[in-house]
């Protein structure tokens, strides 16, 4: 039996789900969405990330990213690997690709804010 605290909307059932011979059980969801979390956490958890790249640029020395969709949680920390790994040397706006389709996991690093350019027009280097 595992404890899962639902994260679809802010009600946060606390459920417990349990997986036997194939047939999934979950108690204490109010809603098919939470049985659909529950079920999802026991079977392929997913996640999204956010985080920050460093870039090239002094007056803003790091652009806030995160990944476009869900990605598998065991896989969070090699894709922070390569957000780490990352500099960005061009002047890239909110929903720009910072990195295209990571790990083939079939998501993108996007950025979330458009101050590398507003920097840019304020007399930053472009």
């Amino acid at each position: 039996m595992k404890e899962i605290t639902c994260i679809v909307c802010p009600r946060g059932c606390r459920m417990q789900a349990a997986e036997e011979n194939g047939v999934i059980t979950v108690v204490g969801n109010s809603c098919k969405r939470g049985y659909d979390f529950a079920v999802s956490e026991l079977t392929d958890p997913k996640r999204t990330v956010c985080s920050t790249v460093r870039t090239a640029f002094p007056d803003v020395p790091v652009l806030p990213v995160r990944v476009s969709g869900e990605i598998p949680k065991a896989r969070i920390f090699d894709v922070m690997r390569q957000i780490g790994a990352v500099c960005v040397k061009v002047r890239l706006g909110r929903g720009d690709t910072v990195i295209e389709n990571v790990l083939d996991l079939g998501v993108d690093v996007i950025a979330t804010s458009d101050i590398l350019i507003e920097n840019g027009k304020a007399g930053g280097n472009i």
